[in-house]
């Protein structure tokens, strides 16, 4: 396995103690103690900013954002690769144009997605999923 992409649903679980948190914060231990990130694109970064503060309020994500500083997490930009195979999964399914850039991201670096979503499941047969919940 070439590492771990984190979506949007995932780290909205950590940051608020939902269904799959336990799961994700195992995950960011493991990735801390080994000095191997995980990952997650810089367009689910902006879906898990605008849900925090349109749902949680601006204090929450300035929390958030600090925390963030903290964890292994690498940031990766949407290259025209990434983009072009975000495109494809939304084409081809049912899905949130962010949910499309995690994937593509995923399948890119061959590695797995963690999820809640139950809009990844769609694509089980397409890559590696570590159900969250």
């Amino acid at each position: 396995m070439a590492g771990t992409v984190l979506d949007s649903y995932a780290l909205l679980a950590y940051f608020r103690d939902e269904p799959g948190a336990e799961t994700v914060e195992k995950l960011l231990v493991k990735a801390a103690q080994g000095n191997k990130p995980l990952h997650m694109t810089e367009v689910n970064y902006a879906e898990v900013r605008y849900m925090t503060i349109r749902k949680d309020g601006k204090a929450a994500w300035d929390k958030a954002a600090e925390l963030l500083k903290s964890l292994p997490i690498e940031f990766r930009a949407a290259d025209r690769a990434v983009a072009e195979c975000a495109a494809d999964f939304k084409v081809k399914h049912r899905l949130s144009l962010a949910d499309a850039f995690a994937a593509a991201l995923a399948k890119l670096k061959k590695a797995q997605l963690v999820t809640g979503d139950p809009e990844f499941r769609a694509l089980e047969k397409e890559i590696k999923i570590n159900w969250s919940k």
